[in-house]
């Protein structure tokens, strides 16, 4: 089956009067990762919740298979594309399998009859998440890293071909971090999801990402292999940090050393 497209052409988001996104043209790459960047005001989540169908354009349009997103019914939408936003509300109460089980809603028969293609969808996504002996827990009672995996296991139990997921890493060390990139790079590897998140940390982006778009000011500055446009120049003006770049040691990919001014233009004097 071919995997869906999913790219934005001439996107204008605003908020009131106030435009965020201006004329935004990007592709996302299939069963790839690719990681938004950029400055905190920058308009990453906003281009996210368009494409997850949540805003809806001024102009242009977000494109699934080359159909309007706004056109698609809710239900078709959630079939392909799984949404996790930055800022979640759980009602009291609910356990953190009851929260996955809404995942499957998407995938319900008129009837809303649950079956075991829905169970396993659930069992994996609570075993893939580390959540299964969370289950029973009350999702306002857990921390801030284990609520962000029990929404993360939601999505999964989706299971649709393409995941939006704004900022996963959220009030995660840096342990469970590591676990959760990993476990997408998993998804995306071996199940061929196309992932796509936005990331504070510019080093986690280029190591786990194939593609990098980065924001500034509501437009595009670079998009590409983080290998290839993460550079010092980029760096500065995207972020206005001065800064060298080095070759990671496992992975080849771009690892960022921010230039201290103070030290590098005045050396410590001997003695």
């Amino acid at each position: 089956m071919t995997p869906p497209q999913l790219r934005a052409e001439n996107l204008t988001v605003a908020y009131g009067d106030r435009p965020v996104l201006d004329s935004i043209d990007i592709e996302i790459p299939s069963q790839a990762i690719t990681a938004i960047v950029g400055p905190n005001g920058c308009g990453k989540s906003t281009l996210l919740r368009a494409m997850g169908r949540v805003l809806t354009p001024r102009a242009g349009a977000v494109l699934l298979d080359a159909e309007p997103v706004h056109r698609l019914s809710t239900r078709a939408v959630a079939r392909t594309l799984g949404l996790l936003p930055q800022s979640n509300v759980v009602p009291e109460q609910l356990t953190v399998a009851d929260l996955v089980v809404r995942g499957r809603y998407p995938h319900r028969g008129a009837f809303g009859r649950w079956s075991t293609t829905d169970q396993r969808a659930v069992d994996e996504a609570l075993a893939a998440t580390g959540t299964t002996e969370l289950a029973d827990r009350l999702v306002d009672e857990l921390s801030g890293g284990q609520r962000q995996r029990a929404w993360i296991a939601m999505v999964l139990a989706q299971q649709t071909p393409i995941l939006l997921l704004d900022e996963p890493t959220t009030y995660l060390d840096l342990a469970h971090r590591i676990e959760i990139l990993r476990l997408l790079r998993t998804l995306n590897t071996h199940h061929g999801v196309t992932v796509v998140m936005v990331l504070h940390d510019l080093d986690e982006a280029s190591r786990y990402a194939d593609h990098l778009i980065a924001l500034r000011d509501g437009a595009i500055t670079a998009q590409g292999d983080p290998r290839e446009i993460v550079t010092p120049t980029l760096v500065e003006t995207v972020f206005g940090v001065t800064c060298t770049t080095i070759p990671d040691p496992i992975t080849g990919t771009p690892l960022i050393i921010p230039l201290d001014a103070a030290h590098d233009t005045h050396p410590a004097s001997a003695g």
